[in-house]
Formats: structure tokens, sequence, C-alpha cells
């Protein structure tokens, strides 16, 4: 099976008796609370989804990251992975005990460095904008100006209230793909309902390979986007009725967007080298939002490394659409259609603004049990 990002899949969940020592420690130690994001980076260091990580970056890989998109040893790693301090005071070389935003108790760091970053730096090194409308943008105006970095230590991972038995982490990913004999896996990484482009797309991917990892993101993304638990029920309903049970799995990916498109479309790549996927699926604007990134920038960027330096294989594919002369899904490559009027291009944005109007998401654009599930969410939101 393919190794682990790094060369070794990191274990940050401490058991038996080192989490009973930790467990102590933490009751007097100080608290620092993490934000969203935050909770969704530790839980991933603490699986090894972010191998080669074992807690928040310090000041020489983050910024290593934010200038050549890579570690300070030289691993290949395009975006931060950082803790915010909150306003209070630490030692160096002290336990911090780590909790959410509800005071749940999910780690423990200890705690090497403290410094401040040029924020307008990071934003321009990895998102390609310093625009206060982009919400990687947002979100590093919206914390502190001083990170806080050293390994961790999960203690409890945090809680959720929906797709909990699809909730692998990459060494259960690992079993997984053994017990079914797969020894070529592509992962397609998605935020929206999978639609007719998206089930093209992974068909296709399908074919080259054993298995496929349908393994949709969960963590926080933007306020307009449809929320997990909705997107989880369309990929439940898509999966019953329109894939070979024995050839796809799909299970959630709990992290949270950046939206730095080429930089995220390679970072989402290699977590999923962790969980065991030898392909990743990188269509047209992967990870990217509004205007910032070109169509295909996402796919260039893994032309600044080595096969050997990445090690899972970038699949790439144009934009999909649906072909009116053939009555079929396809791509410039295979489409019989050769005039624009009979091309009709799909995507998420345009089957949530339709949603938005009330208007019912056509057969060409998404599948009728999954336009369903979105009529019934937007009918249930209106009349919250």
């Amino acid at each position: 099976m393919i190794a682990a990002h790094g060369g070794r899949l990191i274990n940050r969940i401490a058991s038996g008796e080192h989490r009973d020592e930790l467990l102590r420690l933490a009751e007097s130690a100080p608290r620092l609370t993490l934000n969203s994001r935050e909770v969704s980076d530790l839980e991933m260091i603490g699986v090894g989804a972010m191998s080669p990580l074992e807690g928040f970056m310090g000041r020489g890989d983050l910024n290593s990251v934010v200038n050549s998109c890579r570690l300070a040893n030289g691993i290949a790693w395009p975006l931060p992975v950082t803790l915010s301090n909150k306003g209070g005071d630490y030692d160096l070389n002290s336990w911090v005990a780590l909790q959410d935003e509800a005071g749940n108790l999910l780690g423990m760091l200890d705690l090497k460095e403290r410094f401040s970053y040029d924020k307008n730096e990071e934003a321009q090194g990895c998102l390609g904008t310093t625009d206060d409308k982009h919400p990687g943008v947002q979100y590093l105006k919206s914390i502190s100006d001083e990170y806080m970095a050293g390994p961790v230590w999960v203690l409890n991972m945090p809680t959720y209230d929906f797709a909990n038995e699809r909730r692998l982490t990459p060494r259960e990913t690992r079993v997984l793909f053994k017990a079914r004999g797969w020894e070529t896996i592509v992962a397609f990484q998605t935020r929206n309902p999978i639609h007719r482009a998206h089930e093209y797309l992974t068909k296709c991917a399908l074919e080259m390979v054993d298995g496929l990892l349908i393994h949709p993101l969960v963590g926080e993304t933007k306020s307009d986007d449809i929320p997990a638990k909705v997107r989880m029920d369309c990929y439940e309903a898509l999966l019953s009725k329109y894939y070979p049970s024995d050839r796809v799995a799909c299970t959630v990916y709990p992290q949270a967007m950046r939206y730095a498109g080429p930089r995220e479309a390679m970072f989402h790549a290699l977590i999923r080298k962790n969980y065991g996927c030898t392909h990743f699926i990188v269509g047209r604007d992967h990870a990217g939002v509004g205007d910032y990134y070109g169509t295909y920038d996402a796919q260039k960027i893994f032309d600044n490394f080595t096969r050997q330096e990445i090690g899972i294989m970038p699949l790439m594919f144009e934009h999909a659409f649906w072909d009116k002369v053939a009555g079929a899904m396809a791509s410039n490559k295979t489409a019989a259609a050769t005039k624009p009027e009979d091309k009709v291009f799909l995507s998420g944005t345009k089957v949530r603004e339709m949603l938005s109007n009330g208007e019912r998401p056509p057969v060409e654009f998404t599948r009728p049990e999954v336009a369903d599930i979105l009529i019934e969410s937007m009918a249930s939101k209106a009349t919250v």
C-alpha cells in the first residue's frame, strides 16, 4: 500500500497510561479555546491525515511553506497549519490544554514557540491575494496576530451529530482498502452534492483503478455552501442507486475549507495519500472561490513537483457538460456536440442559484433523488 506522506503515518492519539497522565496534567494546565478550523486541524493531525505534521507549525515551517510550498525539511507541503493565540499568556516549554468553544477538552499542546507573522505575506503567498473579500483572507484577518506552535496529543475526539458511521481515520480506510483487495484507489474531494458532472468524472476515474473513495469535506465552509448533513443525504441517495457498491466507499473528510485554489488542491491530494489513495481527481477550479484562480491553475501546481515528491497521481479532468446531441455527459474530448448551445455546463453554483429561485434542477444537472433532497432542504430553510 502507498506510504504516508513523509514515509510514516503519524499517530498523535494518546492512549492508555500516557493519556491518563496527560489528563492529569490538563487539570492544572492553562486552557486555549480552538475555533472550528483549529478543532478540525487538531483531529486531522491526531489521526495522521496531515502526516508528517505532529503538531501546529512553528515559524520555520510556516515561513518555508508560505515561500516555497515546502516544510523546512524540504518535504512538499502547500498550506499552513497554525494555531492562533486568543489573548492568553502561556509559558514556553509547558503544556496547554486545548478545548473547543463549548469547553470540551480535546487535547494537549507542548508549547515550543509563540510568534507573530505578517498576515498579508501569508495571504499573498498561500492564497494569491490580500483581498478582504476572499474567505481565506477574512479568516486570517479574524484571528490574532500571534501563533502558538508545538507537538500535540489528542485526548478526546470531537463529537458530531451526523455520519458518524462514515468517519474513518487513515488507518481505518487503509484497512478497508486492503480488505476489499484494492491496490489502486482514486479519491474524489467535494464540498457540493454530487451532480451529473461529478458523477461522470468519478466513473471515468473508476475505469482506471480498483476502487473509488468519495471523500466529502464536512468541516467548516462558506455560509452559502449547502450544509454538510444535506450533502451527506445526497451522497447516500446517489450511492445506493447509481454506483457499484463493491467498488465505491464513502467516508467523510472532517477538514475546514481554506479556499486556497491550487495550493489547496495539492493539500487535498497529499491528505488523501495519507488515507491510502493512489490517485486523486483534480477538476476545474478545484478549491476555488470567486474569480481568484484560473480554471486549471489547480492542475498546473503539480508541475512544480516531481512524482516522487507528491507520491499520489493526480488525474486531470476538463470541464464536463451535458451533450444535447449525444444525450449524455461529455467533455470536449468526447462530445458529439460542437455548438455552444448544445453544451449545458453544470456547476454547484448553478444548482444553488436554481434552488434559491425555487426552480427544480433538470435531470441534465442532477439525479432526481438528489434534486428532491435539495428542494426539501431549501423548503425547510425557508420556513425556519
